[in-house]
């Protein structure tokens, strides 16, 4: 077994986005991705995200790991139930995961992404 250690580097240029238009529920959140770490393949991702405050509809074909850094956010199922986030919480969302992501105040997660 071969096993290699690839640091996240300091410095990421950062890059910004939102959600797209169709899925916008409220506001107009605005996404900074700071992306350090992508796999040969193309289908796993680390790094760290921003977004200000918005809700929107989120659809996951991926599985993502999560750990908030600051702000609040409710993540909330089609199925009504829903999860406040703050500072030190860490969450998995599988794939097949629909709903809504709202960021009350400013939040910064910390990710992790593998593509199916």
């Amino acid at each position: 077994m071969t096993l290699s250690m690839l640091p996240i580097p300091d410095g990421i240029t950062p890059e910004t986005g939102a959600p797209a238009a169709d899925r916008i529920l409220a506001g107009s959140p605005v996404f900074t991705t700071w992306n350090g770490y992508e796999s040969h393949d193309g289908k796993r991702f680390a790094g760290t995200w921003r977004s200000t405050p918005g809700s929107w509809r989120i659809v996951y074909d991926e599985w993502e790991y999560c750990e908030i850094l600051e702000g609040e956010s409710v993540v909330t199922h089609d199925d009504g139930r829903s999860w406040a986030l703050k500072a030190g919480d860490r969450f998995v969302i599988e794939p097949g995961f629909t709903g809504s992501w709202t960021v009350v105040a400013a939040t910064t997660k910390r990710y992790v992404v593998v593509l199916p």
